[in-house]
């Protein structure tokens, strides 16, 4: 579990990360600090593979944030 400050789209975002299941599986939800953005996601590892499940958005908004954010 954790909670990190994260630069996306010149916007700044508290990001909350928590693991479960001996870490197979996480929560991810970040919030636009200041603002009413917001991306939330799950992603599950299994004997398949891992499995990106967006929580009520586009799964395109969801890659974006992960392929762009940057640390601050």
């Amino acid at each position: 579990m954790g909670y990190s400050t994260v630069l996306f789209q010149n916007k700044k975002y508290g990001v909350t990360r928590t693991d479960f299941n001996e870490g197979r599986s996480t929560k991810v939800y970040a919030e636009a600090l200041g603002g009413n953005d917001y991306i939330s996601f799950n992603f599950y590892i299994s004997e398949k593979g891992g499995q990106l499940r967006p929580c009520e958005m586009p799964r395109d908004k969801v890659i974006d944030f992960l392929n762009n954010y940057m640390p601050i």
